[in-house]
C-alpha cells in the first residue's frame, strides 16, 4: 500500500498545535473519521488538581484529584498540592491562594450597633439621673444615705462608656484599655454600693442606745474605703500590664477559612484576678445587703441593693461559661452585654425608684416620710 502524508509533526509549536493535519480524509484504526485519536492514557489535569497514578497501567495513565482542603495547584499536571500560608485560603478553583477574610466586632455591623447604642442609652440615663439628683440635692430622698456616695456611684456607672472600647479593631491601645478601665470603673461603683449598705447597717445600729458607730464610719471613713478598694484594683491591673498585658492577636486556629481579630488576655491570672476581685466586693455587698434588707425603714435602700446585687452577680456567674464557650466576635459581645446588663441593673435598681417618688411623689420627699411617720401610699 502506498503511503500518503496526511500532515506534518513539529515539536516547537504549543503542545495542542504540533500536530498539523493535510486536508485529506483519513479513516483511523478505531473507525474514527473526524477526530485525531490521542497518544496518551489520560488528558491533563488543569490547575486546582493534581495527578494521581493509576493502579497497573503506565505512567501516562493517570486521575486528577481536586486539591485538599487548604492546598492549590497552579500549573497544568501538578504532581503534587502547595499548601498555602497560615494567614491565606485557596479560592473557589484552588489555583490561588487568597489573603484570609478577618473578623472583629465592629460598629458597622447590626450587633456592633446595637450594643453602641445601649451603650449611649445607659450613658444618657446615668447623666439624666444625675441631673436630677443634682436639682434636687438638698431633699431628703437625695440627702438620705449619703448623696456623696449617690453621685460617685453615678459617675462610676459611666463604665457603659467601657464597653465602646471592646468594639472595633482590636489594637495595643485598646486592648490594654478595655480591661483595665472596665476593672477599675467596676469596683468603683461597687465600692460605692458597698459604702452605701453599710451606712445602712450603721446608721441602723446607731439608733440603738449608747451606740457610736456612726463615728467610726462617717463621711471620711466612706471615702477612704471606696478609695482603699479602688487602689487595690488599680494595683492589680498595673501588675498586669506590667508583667504580660493583653495584646492584639490574630487567631487562625478557631476558624479554617477566617482569622478572629482578638485580644490576647496575655497573662490570663491577670484577667481573671480583676475579675475575681469584682466578684469578690459584689458577694460581700450582697450579703450586707441581704443582712439589712428586713430594717425598720419606710425607703429600705438596702433591699434595693440587695435585688440590684442579685442581678449583677446572677449576670457574672452566667458570663463565664458563656464567656468561655462563644467563638469569635461573640466572645466581645457576651463580655459587652454583661457589662450592660450589670449597669443597667445598679441604675434602674438603685435610682430610679428614687427618681420616681422625686419628680411624680415630691410629697413622700420629706423627712417624716423617710423616717416612718407617715405611712406611703401604694406606687
Amino acid at each position: 500500500m502506498e503511503g500518503r502524508t496526511i500532515g506534518i509533526f513539529d515539536a516547537s509549536l504549543p503542545e495542542r498545535n504540533q500536530f498539523v493535519m493535510n486536508n485529506i480524509p483519513v479513516v483511523w484504526g478505531n473507525g474514527l473519521t473526524e477526530e485525531v485519536p490521542v497518544s496518551v492514557c489520560s488528558e491533563m489535569c488543569l490547575p486546582g488538581t493534581h495527578k494521581v497514578l493509576q493502579k497497573g497501567k503506565p505512567v501516562c495513565c493517570y486521575d486528577c484529584i481536586p486539591c485538599p482542603e487548604g492546598e492549590i495547584s497552579n500549573v497544568t499536571d501538578s504532581p503534587d498540592c502547595l499548601l498555602c500560608p497560615p494567614e491565606f485560603w485557596p479560592n473557589e478553583n484552588r489555583d490561588k491562594c487568597l489573603p484570609k477574610p478577618t473578623e472583629y466586632l465592629s460598629y458597622k455591623e447590626i450587633m456592633g450597633a446595637l450594643l453602641t447604642a445601649f451603650s449611649c442609652i445607659g450613658v444618657f440615663l446615668a447623666l439624666m439621673i444625675s441631673v436630677i439628683f443634682l436639682t434636687h440635692k438638698e431633699t431628703p430622698v437625695v440627702r438620705a444615705n449619703n448623696s456623696e456616695l449617690s453621685f460617685l456611684l453615678l459617675f462610676s456607672l459611666n463604665c457603659f462608656l467601657c464597653s465602646l472600647t471592646f468594639i472595633g479593631r482590636p489594637s495595643e491601645w485598646s486592648c490594654m484599655l478595655r480591661h483595665t478601665a472596665f476593672g477599675i470603673t467596676f469596683v468603683l461603683c461597687i465600692s460605692c454600693v458597698l459604702g452605701k449598705t453599710i451606712v445602712v447597717l450603721m446608721a441602723f445600729r446607731a439608733t440603738l442606745p449608747s451606740s457610736n458607730v456612726m463615728k467610726w464610719f462617717g463621711p471620711v471613713q466612706q471615702r477612704l474605703t471606696v478609695l482603699i478598694f479602688t487602689l487595690i484594683q488599680v494595683m492589680i491591673c498595673i501588675l498586669w500590664l506590667t508583667i504580660n498585658p493583653p495584646f492584639p492577636n490574630m487567631n487562625i486556629d478557631y476558624y479554617k477559612e477566617k482569622i478572629i481579630l482578638e485580644c490576647a488576655l496575655g497573662s490570663a491570672v491577670g484577667f481573671w484576678a480583676v475579675l475575681g476581685y469584682i466578684g469578690l466586693l459584689a458577694i460581700l455587698c450582697f450579703i450586707l445587703a441581704f443582712l439589712a434588707r428586713k430594717l425598720p425603714d419606710s425607703f429600705n435602700e438596702a433591699k434595693l441593693i440587695t435585688f440590684s446585687m442579685l442581678i449583677f452577680c446572677a449576670v457574672w456567674i452566667t458570663f463565664i461559661p458563656a464567656y468561655v464557650s462563644s467563638p469569635g466576635k461573640f466572645t466581645v459581645a457576651v463580655e459587652i452585654f454583661a457589662i450592660l446588663a450589670s449597669s443597667f441593673g445598679l441604675l434602674v435598681c438603685i435610682f430610679v425608684p428614687k427618681c420616681y417618688i422625686i419628680i411624680f411623689r415630691p410629697e413622700q420627699n420629706s423627712k417624716k416620710h423617710l423616717m416612718g411617720k407617715i405611712p406611703l401610699r401604694t406606687m
